[in-house]
């Protein structure tokens, strides 16, 4: 018998590289970002249902140039033939157990509270694009940014801030807006009171805390509904007109499109070191 050329008996042996995803959609806005930041020309077959919204979207301009899902459910998926399939852990359950029964390959991402994390998701998603250069170069620029930003605050005096909204929850310890809090130049008044994750907001106690400024993001009308709240109508920050609006998408954002939100809230709470 002939003896396999080297090369051959190397092929043969060694499983192949899988060859990167060609049509992959994205199922949530999060994702979108991510993938719209790292993809190669070609590789997106459709992005989240809400991606071209900008009430949502942080990318919804960028978002205008792809096909997107008619709707966020498992049917609209597949519909365009992904090999690959970007979900996050908050999608609803029976729609990521209908793409695993579909046998679709499926990435769900499932932690995105710290900046730390996108980073490990940045590297994931390059990973199976094929496309790590591109992540850890996105990555380095990411931490030039936020270096540049903790040395403009570097010995300020943390500003108290609350999360506030419409809804009766408030942000505690461990969610995006302590990250945005930790970077920021602010103290989470919630967190320090105990608070861990999105939590009921505890009326009676809201005026011990005390926060210095309220953080929100820029709802239509967001001062005249917060007026109507009483716990929030006493706060002596609100009565003095101290309300940072942010927008929704940055306060939102579990990618690192956050950044932003960390110049802005930063800006608007220590504007003497931005001059």
């Amino acid at each position: 018998m002939r003896r396999l050329r080297p090369l051959l008996l190397l092929a043969i042996l060694l499983p192949l590289a899988a060859a990167p995803p060609r049509r992959v959609v994205s199922q949530t806005v999060g994702t979108d970002e991510l993938l719209l930041a790292l993809a190669a020309p070609g590789q997106i077959a459709a992005l989240s249902n809400l991606g071209r919204d900008a009430r949502y979207s942080p990318v919804a301009g960028e978002a205008k140039g792809y096909p997107t899902l008619k709707d966020s459910d498992a049917e609209s998926v597949l519909s365009h033939h992904p090999d690959l399939v970007l979900a996050a852990s908050y999608t609803r359950p029976e729609t990521l157990a209908l793409l695993r029964r579909a046998g679709v390959r499926l990435l769900v991402f499932d932690h995105f509270d710290t900046l730390e994390d996108v980073y490990a998701d940045l590297r994931l998603l390059g990973r199976e694009l094929g496309r790590e250069a591109q992540a850890e170069a996105l990555i380095a620029q990411c931490r030039t940014r936020v270096a540049a930003l903790a040395r403009r605050l570097q010995g300020v005096r943390p500003v108290r801030v609350l999360a506030a909204s419409i809804y009766p929850f408030t942000a505690g310890a461990g969610t995006t807006f302590q990250d945005l809090c930790d970077h920021a130049g602010a103290l989470n008044v919630a967190a320090e009171a105990g608070l861990r994750g999105h939590q009921p907001t505890p009326t009676e106690r809201l005026l011990t805390w005390n926060p210095e400024v309220l953080v929100a993001d820029d709802e239509p009308a967001l001062r005249e509904r917060l007026a109507q709240i009483p716990s929030y109508r006493l706060l002596p920050a609100f009565r003095a007109g101290r309300l940072v609006l942010l927008p929704g998408p940055l306060m939102s954002s579990v990618s690192h499109h956050r950044i932003d939100a960390y110049e802005q809230l930063a800006r608007a709470l220590h504007p003497e070191r931005f001059r």
